[in-house]
């Protein structure tokens, strides 16, 4: 059994939609040194191209069957990690505020805790809502359109309040959905579980 679960594994890893999956993380690198290096056309550029490998691996996903769990869980720590490059690049730029990059990882790290509390008591993760969907893509959405001025600055007169009111409006949503996620967790771990009860009715009787 162990062995079939770790061939499925490594089938998955293989197939057109998780490799494409997976180098869009290894763009990741390049993007973050291209932010901190202010070549913020070439990191426009990587984003572009990181964006639309995003949109093919979904594509061949559903078209050719190959949905995988791994897949699942390569999306969204992609999304986030260029989320992150782009506000660290920024930041240490100056051109951010660091208190903007607190608030952002600090609601991730909030997740996480979460996370932690749910395996606890036994549980997986808990659905993604779809408010945190939206406030993934307004984050991902707004910074690059902020980076867009910085690189053309002819439309950054334009640009720059569209990026920023996005950006703002993405981190207020980020933490909502967060405040979501802790109150369904709270309800969740309440919920008694079948199998301690059957646990504690098994040991009952073998006492």
């Amino acid at each position: 059994m162990a062995g079939r679960s770790a061939g499925a594994v490594g089938t998955e890893i293989w197939t057109i939609p998780n490799l494409l999956s997976m180098l869009r993380l290894l763009l990741v690198p390049p993007f973050l040194m291209a932010v901190v290096a202010g070549a913020y056309v070439l990191a426009l550029v990587i984003l572009v191209v990181a964006s639309l490998t995003d949109l093919l691996d979904g594509y061949l996903a559903r078209r050719l069957g190959q949905i995988t769990r791994l897949g699942q869980l390569l999306d969204p720590a992609a999304d986030r990690l260029y989320i992150f490059a782009a506000l660290v690049g920024l930041a240490a730029n100056s051109l951010v505020p660091w208190w903007i990059v607190i608030v952002i990882v600090s609601r991730d790290v909030f997740l996480l805790v979460l996370g932690i509390v749910l395996a606890n008591h036994g549980f997986g993760p808990l659905p993604v809502h779809q408010l945190g969907k939206v406030a993934t893509f307004a984050l991902f959405f707004g910074l690059p359109v902020i980076m867009l001025g910085l690189a053309f600055p002819a439309v950054q007169p334009v640009s720059a309040p569209i990026g920023w009111a996005i950006t703002i409006w993405g981190a207020f949503l980020y933490w909502w959905a967060g405040i979501i996620y802790a109150i369904e967790t709270a309800r969740v771990i309440r919920i008694p579980r079948v199998s301690d009860e059957s646990r504690s009715d098994t040991l009952e009787q073998g006492g």
